[in-house]
């Protein structure tokens, strides 16, 4: 068995064109996969969070991969895709960091370019 190995390219949080709505935050993160010798380029899924949910804790809902259809295990993909969500976006964010106490808070359409790379077992 192989490993995939991602790299997200951008974030492009709270989009109204994705899916957003008074009820959920639908955002979606940009990557490109290489598994068992091949390579996919042009990549994306859909993250999905509940408005005014704990925003740190709160469970993130990550769709498959638009794009791929082959071998790939989600688990170790959808917790990739959330670290690089929270790493971005939250209290310890490199893009916007929100902490306890900022109140209600909703930006929508951030684009955040950040390149990141993770590898995981197939």
């Amino acid at each position: 068995m192989g490993n995939a190995r991602v790299t997200f390219h951008q974030l492009i949080q709270d989009s109204q064109e994705y899916g957003s709505d008074d009820e959920h935050m639908v955002s979606r993160v940009f990557f490109s996969l290489q598994v068992d010798g091949g390579s996919y380029p042009i990549l994306h899924v859909d993250v999905k969070q509940t408005v005014g949910a704990e925003f740190e804790n709160a469970p993130l809902e990550v769709g498959p991969p638009h794009g791929y259809n082959g071998p790939f295990n989600h688990e170790e993909f959808r917790n990739a895709v959330e670290e690089y969500y929270r790493g971005l976006v939250g209290s310890q964010g490199s893009a916007i960091r929100i902490k306890g106490g900022a109140g209600p808070i909703r930006m929508y359409n951030n684009r955040f370019a950040s390149e990141s790379v993770v590898e995981f077992p197939v």
